[in-house]
């Protein structure tokens, strides 16, 4: 390696004996794990560069997948994860042409892939990596102005050398699969199979289009659940899998085939693979063993969440193999039974004491009144009657041909209890007795597990909704409405939030934004980022400020997570808007006519990555009828199609959607959501002001006569209104008390204004004080001062402070007679 590496350098500038001496070191051991990652860091070291990462093609040739990345979040220049072989993307250009590319932001604006890529002055160079590894390709991101000069340019060869003698070896060209082998990639669903499974399956190398789910659509349904636990990734632990599934033939019962299978985990950018083999099962077992009936019920409680999910598994795996005519599934509480699934679920096909209990969905029965279910639950073993037996009508009728009761055993204790009945007499052989007694095993456990997680679900639930908002404001001339789904993976807190914050003159600002990763630390977070938004915005400041200090707070909080936001100042008089993003999705807006505009613009980095970062704003024009819709990528984004993809189908649904129910269009738009992530939705519609206030502004000057001329705008103002000369002696003194206080004790600007709306007006002075004016409790008859709020607190209807960039605004409101 060292020789190659030296050859490789031969005639390159003497800027690179420093990386030569480096790579030297780093590949020494060709053995190390982390020898890639340590060939990719010398590119941050000598080429200036501030990420590095490395591409190579899928087993299928399809993709160039990112196999190694170092140094800030690739999200930052618009780096994905994969790119397609046949794409127009440099990482392509560069993997079929062998020919190193150096892009300036101006190429790379014209060969963005996507809209969603950041805008910023950044450099990309892609360089060919070919060597044992059989391809690839290098790809370093530079934001220094001059970009890569010559001396970089020459590291990056060497490097890309290095990267390639670093990859490991890949299979021979033509080289296939043993026959009866598979692998499957779990990020992109594409499975490369032996010749013997697509035989097993009927199915030639001509009808397979490498998808796995093109497989399973030639399964049993039944079979389902269990084999999604192998294929999805968020079911699969790490080791070995078998499990045996049927298959659909075109004649005849369906075949047994036997899968084994190991999940390889991957790395940082490199996806994890299922490898393993199928065969025919079929010359081991007759039509249906009660061995597969248990194990395809374990697959099916492993995958099951809550009480409901174990109960409706437990259905499923028993009742169609046994022939049962009912089945019930219960829990055990206190004296009752509760009972989660029944199957017919209509009320007349169980006994009347069943139905007499009915609750709500279900029955609530008490055990007292089935003194021969209480023994067997008291036993603790499963018990069979067959037709004929004697028992209370509440158990024969739900079995007049056979009755098997089935105590579900859990945490030592009975957990509930699982009844099956047979209308028709039904012969039970000791096969199935077994099978009885080890299904009430395995959905005992199961329940208790699923009572743990009901309880906890219900605890991150509550968690969750206490960091949104509980309810939306009442805008003037504008309605909005939101929406979250958090995720159903897991019981992980999101860190997607939404909020909708009214602030003075008429004007709301429409907030969504997402923290990094699923974890207490990301909701705590985005509880947090929630918060001081809503300050810094309620303090008066514009958009561009309000996102740079919360960006600057999060970089004070030291966290290793990061965030991104949009935020959206409306001004619901005017109809108009500012908007700023922070590495979010923009806005996407519903004219009235129907049509849909995805607001591209400029922005800026996620909060909490660099210090001093710029947040340009953008404006929007919004016409009666408008739609502004604000989202998060759980609801347009997914491993089967690209951001751009989402967010045109995010848009086409606002289109065809009717804005006049807001309720409804949210509810339509989330119906397709993918809930492996959180997913926030923000829809406001604007209608405009029925009735637009009348305003008018004074800058009060310091000199002596600054109380009279505010007096004297005011009169003039209140007689152009046609307010009458009652109501404007106490709008004057209001006026005078106001002016006086903030030019006796604040320094700097002070400004007046006046809103009229409906015969209320608003009396409002601001100053560059912060300090709220103290209201006396107390007042002799030889103080010379005290008495102002005093005198505007009693002719105001209501009076207040607000801060106002750095300051306050005292306002008072007064009703008045035209």
């Amino acid at each position: 390696m060292a020789d190659v590496v030296s050859e490789g350098a031969a005639g390159r500038r003497t800027g690179t004996p420093r990386a030569e001496i480096a790579l030297k070191a780093v590949t020494a051991d060709p053995g190390s794990p982390e020898r890639l990652r340590r060939v990719l860091e010398q590119v941050l070291v000598f080429a200036r560069a501030s990420f590095a990462g490395v591409y190579r093609p899928s087993l299928d040739g399809e993709l160039l997948c990112l196999a190694e990345s170092v140094g800030v979040p690739r999200t930052l220049y618009g780096v994905r994860d994969g790119y397609p072989a046949s794409g127009r993307s440099p990482v392509a250009d560069v993997h079929r042409t062998g020919k190193a590319a150096w892009l300036g932001p101006e190429e790379l604006a014209e060969a963005a892939e996507s809209r969603r890529t950041p805008a910023g002055d950044f450099c990309l160079a892609a360089l060919p990596a070919r060597g044992d590894g059989g391809g690839g390709c290098l790809v370093a991101v530079s934001e220094h102005p001059e970009g890569f000069d010559a001396d970089d340019r020459a590291c990056l060869e060497l490097i890309a050398d290095a990267v390639a003698y670093s990859a490991p070896a890949r299979p021979a060209e033509g080289e296939e699969l043993p026959a009866n082998a598979f692998t499957l990639a779990m990020d992109t669903g594409r499975v490369e199979v032996g010749v013997d499974i697509l035989e097993l399956f009927r199915m030639g190398r001509e009808d397979f289009d490498g998808r796995v789910e093109t497989l399973l659509a030639l399964t049993v349904p039944e079979d389902l659940p269990s084999l999604m636990s192998v294929v999805e990734a968020d079911h699969m632990s790490i080791g070995e899998r078998e499990l045996e599934f049927r298959v659909l033939q075109p004649t005849g019962p369906p075949k047994w085939l036997r899968l084994r299978g190991r999940l390889l985990p991957g790395g940082e950018g490199r996806p994890a693979r299922l490898v393993g083999t199928v065969a025919d099962a079929s010359t081991l077992r007759s039509d249906v063993t009660d061995v597969a009936r248990v194990q395809r019920l374990a697959a099916a409680l492993a995958a099951a969440g809550t009480v409901r999910d174990v109960s409706q598994a437990v259905v499923a795996a028993l009742r169609k193999p046994l022939q049962a005519d009912r089945i019930a599934l219960a829990e055990l509480e206190g004296d009752r039974l509760i009972v989660t699934v029944l199957d017919p679920p209509e009320a007349e096909s169980w006994p009347e004491l069943w139905r007499l209990e009915w609750r709500t969905e279900w029955p609530d029965a008490p055990v007292r009144a089935m003194p021969t279910l209480a023994a067997a639950l008291s036993e603790g073993r499963a018990h069979i009657w067959p037709a004929g037996t004697a028992l209370e009508p509440a158990l024969a009728e739900v079995g007049p041909g056979g009755l098997a009761v089935l105590p579900l055993p859990g945490g030592g204790r009975m957990v509930g209890a699982c009844l099956i009945g047979w209308d028709t007499p039904h012969d039970f052989g000791p096969d199935e007795r077994a099978l009885l007694t080890a299904s009430a095993g395995l959905a005992g456990q199961a329940l208790m597990r699923a009572h743990a997680f009901d309880a906890e679900h219900e605890l991150v639930g509550m968690l969750q909704r206490q960091l949104l908002p509980r309810r939306l404001p009442k805008l003037p001339g504008a309605v909005a409405v939101a929406r979250y789904l958090p995720s159903t993976a897991g019981l992980e807190l999101g860190g997607d939030w939404y909020d909708v914050i009214p602030l003075p003159d008429n004007h709301v600002a429409l907030v969504i934004g997402d923290v990094q990763g699923h974890s207490a630390a990301a909701a705590t977070l985005m509880g947090q980022m929630r918060t001081a938004l809503r300050a810094y915005a309620v303090e008066g400041h514009p958009p561009d400020v309000v996102v740079s200090h919360a960006n600057r707070l999060l970089m004070d909080m030291e966290t290793d997570l990061f965030a991104t936001c949009c935020y959206v100042d409306v001004d619901l008089e005017e109809g108009s808007a500012w908007y700023v993003r922070a590495g979010h999705l923009p806005p996407v807006l519903r004219h009235p006519d129907g049509g849909t505009e995805i607001v591209e613009a400029e922005g800026g980095p996620p909060l909490g990555v660099v210090m001093q970062a710029d947040f340009p704003m953008t404006p929007l024009r919004l016409r009666p009828g408008t739609l502004i819709a604000l989202t998060t990528d759980g609801l347009v984004e997914s491993v089967d199609s690209d951001i751009d993809e989402g967010m045109d189908r995010f848009a086409q649904g606002l289109s065809a959607s009717d804005p006049a129910h807001l309720g409804l269009v949210a509810d339509a738009l989330l119906g397709n959501a993918r809930r492996s992530d959180d997913v926030a939705l923000l829809l406001m519609r604007y209608d405009g002001m029925a009735t637009r206030p009348q305003r008018e502004s004074w800058t009060v000057w310091r000199v002596p006569q600054a109380v009279g001329h505010a007096r004297r705008f005011t009169r003039r103002t209140m007689r152009t209104w046609g307010v009458s000369d009652d109501a404007l002696d106490t709008v004057l003194l209001v006026v005078s008390e106001l002016v006086t206080n903030a030019l006796v004790h604040t320094d700097g600007q002070v400004r007046l204004e006046l809103t009229l709306v409906n015969d209320r007006l608003r009396v409002a002075v601001a100053d560059s004080s912060p300090r709220t004016p103290a209201r006396a409790t107390r007042i002799g008859w030889e103080a010379t001062g005290g008495r102002g709020i005093l005198l505007v607190e009693a002719v105001s209807d209501v009076w207040g402070t607000l801060p106002v960039s750095g300051g306050k605004q005292v306002w008072s409101e007064i009703s008045l007679e035209r």
